[in-house]
């Protein structure tokens, strides 16, 4: 296809297809979504009459209008210039309610979809349908087909972790109150879709409804001040009480069960599957809000809320286990531990006294870590004086004694029951909750340990040293026990806010135990020296320390080196090998289980190289590490940074992780979840259930199971991908880094300037004060494309180099058709482009492109992504055989069509009021204007940044 952009960018401008005819709804589908749309139009009708009710019958008229024209625009029935001039120097009194209406609607949605997408899978299961692929029940279908070995499962899956990482990357712009009100209509919903209700009592649900929608479109939907950090760690822990405490131990419980059954010979552990990690207050990379306040913070308040539920589920147990012990036997060791005799009267209750003396125990260890008022503020603590658990595996053996004393009574379905949950929950998640990742950007460490070496005169200027002679100073260093400062050592304010945190973390190292702060990652790391350097702060504050007897380096903590650009990932291997080279290291590896962990950025290598070369980089870096991890004779766990949105390494985490290399998912993986993919994803037990689920599925077939598909061809695949990402790479960097004024089209077609301004985080959106776009954070980056519906980070450099290499063979052609049948990496890479492409909008994309004041400019980079764009579609069509961009997505399917034209009202106020704004109309409500249209966007396209 050519390009139709006028010269000069003339605003009559029309893409030459639209996006909807790519996105194909049969009869059928419109029959299986008809229950979506009655929800739909259930919440909007409310929504509706709210608008009437409380913002006048006028904008009432607009919204409507603005709907139905929306809907026009799609089925090509008027022109996009009709809504754009309702738009047009609209009083911006009368346009901010018309912006909360379609950002409320998004919202509901959200949830109608949320919903529909759990009675489709009740109704699978209803039908005795075969467990759907990323359910645990289908992983054990496909293992059981597998006929595995008991030995191959227990050695695969020794260890095996799977964790997910809640990370402060802040594109949820969401409020708690928003948050909880969401909540209670899900479960109004819920209620009302599965109970036979008579028309009253249906009416009494649907008010309920309608009070919680009222009450959505009085509150504020964006804060007026810019969270904190301390805000952020809080919020993320609400996810906990929300669903966590809920879903991960039953989950850990159900799945060690099922694969005991399974393989009872495999020597499966008790370790919990599912552990919880996160970056919220340890993560200071371009962050200078980190301090080592919030890093006591965050991990105090997290043992606080661990501590707290199992004090909360003691008390329960305590009123529930009301046996007595004229009705039972009992057992000698729940009588020592309650402290008790058998002929003692007053111990007829013998599991009361036992429970209450585990959690005065309990009471005790959580005075002594966070002082008498945070045990006074909860309720019924009975602390007695006794002696406080010295870690949480003590209070796990107590636990233990109850569970034995229940089952030698018979009483194995009480035991099944609350106590088995409790028992797991301190498995998983101790007395710490999750372990707190610290990171810091290798720059820092550079400087911060040039001035410690010469203050303590090891080197005058070490920044001034090769990589050769830099390693050597660090491993004397490191291998010697003296420490290079004291505390009265004058240092600049960096220094000792650095050696700060890291002292910080080895307080709570020693109060919570090792796994509160278990990792150590080194962003942008490009050398050895790189991953050294923080290892001489974490000396500095004793969390490595050379053995006194045997002379080996020890650390509870792994040092992670993260690999983010593609030239990172295509040296990391390398990297990796030459650090296990120096004995001391792998002296260090050895002390951790022999576990290296290697942490993979994909938002920063999708920035730097575009979005096939980004995937292929990490695919072939992946590859290189589980080479190099068998070479050296150590197990690699890969810790994936991905992002909500396809540009940042987002899309299905089922398909994800199965579309890993061979033996790169060695029973265990980390995994970021950032931003709105957080509450999508966790935001209430059955939703957070089905993606644990998912996770875990994933991790135990791609660990299990040969997953690449390529067999023989797998050489002959990687070289072809070789070529294909380099012209890719070409692409990309043609137009994002060669063309000049790129970046002037960049800030001047999106919102970037005004993402600072939407207080949805506590983090500068660039790690420098500078324009290079290699500066700029990968989440403005990404979020500023998706607001102007160019989605350029999802596919931009794909469609070219497809062209160019089948040109005109169609023996080229037919290889990436095959590779799209049969190889999961190929084919989860165009799914989650046509993903992209689905959600994109050149037309709308114009008109961003028109706030552009340079129109040569303008006309050359839009001219160049107009062409690219439907290059790519073309070539997808070609590759995959079909004009439909989400065949394999119905649920986005059902997304695009049902409800996307009422994005297009949010995107054209948008652009109204970014003109007026750059025009000079700095009136408040016009800035608020713009922020509340970039947060009806992010929430109506969901996976946003």
């Amino acid at each position: 296809m050519t390009s139709s952009v006028p010269s000069h960018g003339a605003p009559d401008w029309r893409p030459s297809i639209s996006i909807v005819e790519h996105v194909v709804v049969d009869d059928e589908g419109r029959t299986l979504t008809e229950p979506l749309r009655e929800d739909i139009r259930l919440l909007g009708g409310i929504l509706g009459d709210v608008v009437r009710e409380h913002s006048g019958a006028e904008t009432f008229d607009l919204v409507e209008n603005a709907r139905i024209a929306a809907f026009r625009i799609r089925r090509a029935e008027i022109d996009r210039d009709e809504l754009a001039d309702m738009f047009t120097d609209l009083d911006i009194g009368v346009a901010l309610p018309i912006i909360r209406a379609f950002t409320n609607f998004a919202l509901l949605a959200n949830l109608a979809e949320d919903i529909h997408r759990e009675r489709r899978r009740s109704l699978h299961v209803r039908a005795g349908d075969a467990p759907q692929d990323s359910s645990l029940a289908a992983t054990y279908a496909k293992l059981a087909a597998a006929d595995l070995p008991d030995a191959e499962v227990g050695r695969a899956l020794a260890d095996a972790t799977v964790v997910p990482v809640i990370t402060a990357h802040p594109t949820e712009t969401r409020r708690r109150t928003v948050f909880e009100a969401q909540n209670r209509i899900t479960e109004l919903m819920r209620f009302r879709g599965r109970t036979e209700l008579t028309p009253d009592e249906d009416a009494e649900v649907v008010e309920g409804i309608r009070r919680q929608i009222l009450t959505l479109w009085q509150t504020a939907l964006i804060r007026l001040e810019r969270l904190t950090i301390q805000d952020e760690v809080r919020a993320g822990l609400r996810y906990y009480d929300a669903s966590f405490f809920d879903v991960v131990p039953a989950i850990n419980t159900k799945v060690r069960a099922a694969l005991r059954e399974a393989y009872p010979e495999a020597g499966l552990a008790d370790d919990p599957m599912i552990r919880m990690g996160s970056w919220i207050g340890g993560d200071r990379d371009g962050n200078p809000f980190v301090t080592d306040e919030v890093v006591t913070l965050a991990t105090s308040l997290a043992a606080q809320t661990a501590v707290a539920h199992h004090l909360s589920e003691l008390r329960l147990l305590t009123q529930e286990l009301s046996m007595s012990a004229r009705l039972i036997d009992t057992d000698a060791g729940l009588l020592e531990l309650a402290g008790a005799s058998a002929d003692d009267p007053t111990a007829d209750e013998p599991f009361r006294l036992a429970l209450r003396h585990i959690r005065s125990r309990l009471g005790a260890t959580a005075a002594e870590m966070f002082g008498a008022e945070f045990l006074a503020s909860l309720d019924q603590v009975v602390f007695d004086g006794t002696q406080a658990y010295a870690t949480a595996d003590e209070l796990l053996a107590d636990l233990d004694v109850v569970d034995a004393a229940l089952r030698d009574n018979r009483d194995d379905s009480i035991a099944d029951d609350r106590l088995a949950r409790l028992r797991e929950a301190v498995r998983t998640f101790g007395f710490n909750l999750s372990g707190l990742d610290m990171r810091q950007n290798s720059d820092m460490h550079e400087e911060v340990i040039a001035e410690l070496f010469a203050w303590a005169g090891v080197h005058p200027d070490y920044r001034s040293l090769d990589e050769d002679a830099r390693v050597r100073v660090l491993s004397a260093e490191l291998t010697s026990r003296r420490p290079l400062v004291r505390p009265d050592a004058e240092l600049s304010e960096l220094a000792i806010k650095e050696l700060g945190i890291v002292r910080a973390a080895a307080a709570a190292v020693a109060t919570f135990g090792p796994q509160a702060v278990p990792n150590y990652i080194i962003s942008m790391c490009t050398s050895v020296s790189d991953m050294l350097e923080p290892m001489i702060l974490l000396k500095e504050a004793g969390l490595i320390d050379v053995d006194a007897e045997t002379g080996k380096t020890v650390s509870t903590v792994r040092i992670v080196p993260l690999f983010e650009t593609i030239e990172d990932l295509q040296q990391g291997a390398e990297t990796l090998l030459a650090a296990l080279d120096l004995p001391f290291y792998r002296e260090l590896v050895a002390g951790q289980a022999d576990m290296q962990e290697v942490m993979l950025g994909y938002s920063d290598s999708n920035k730097d190289g575009g979005y096939m070369a980004a995937n292929w980089a990490l695919y072939r870096g992946e590859l290189d590490l589980v080479e190099a991890a068998e070479k050296a004779g150590i197990r690699l766990r890969l810790f994936h940074g991905r992002g909500g949105t396809v540009g940042r390494g987002g899309g299905p985490s089922y398909d994800a992780i199965l579309a890993q290399p061979p033996g790169a998912v060695q029973g265990s993986l980390r995994i970021t979840e950032q931003g709105e993919i957080i509450a999508a994803k966790y935001a209430e037990p059955v939703i957070a259930e089905r993606n644990l689920e998912t996770l875990l599925a994933a991790t135990i077939e791609s660990s299990l199971l040969d997953v690449e598909g390529l067999g023989e061809e797998s050489e002959d695949a990687y070289a072809n991908m070789d070529e294909i990402a380099a012209l890719a790479r070409t692409a990309y960097s043609a137009l994002v880094h060669e063309t000049p004024g790129f970046v002037e089209y960049f800030t001047t077609s999106t919102p970037l300037s005004e993402i600072g301004a939407l207080n949805i985080g506590s983090r500068p959106a660039s790690r420098k004060q500078t324009e290079k776009i290699s500066d700029l954070r990968a989440i403005p980056w990404v979020l500023s494309w998706t607001q102007s519906r160019v989605m350029l980070p999802g596919w931009y450099g794909t469609g070219a180099a497809f062209e160019q290499w089948v040109g005109e063979s169609p023996e080229r052609l037919a290889t990436l058709q095959r590779y799209y049948e049969k190889w999961p990496f190929f084919r989860t890479v165009m799914s989650n482009m046509a993903q992209v492409l689905a959600k994109s909008d050149m037309g709308l994309a114009h008109r961003y492109a028109q706030l552009v004041p340079d129109e040569t400019l303008r006309d050359t980079v839009f001219g160049m992504i107009v062409d690219e764009h439907e290059r790519t579609i073309a070539m997808y069509s070609k590759i995959t055989g079909t004009d439909d961009l989400l065949a394999d997505n119905a649920a986005l399917k059902r997304s695009v069509y049902n409800r996307f034209p009422y994005l297009e009202p949010l995107n054209l106020l948008q652009v109204e009021l970014l003109r007026r704004f750059r025009a000079g109309d700095d009136e408040s409500r016009v800035r608020r204007g713009i922020q509340l249209t970039m947060n009806g966007l992010a929430t109506a396209l969901r996976n946003s940044g």
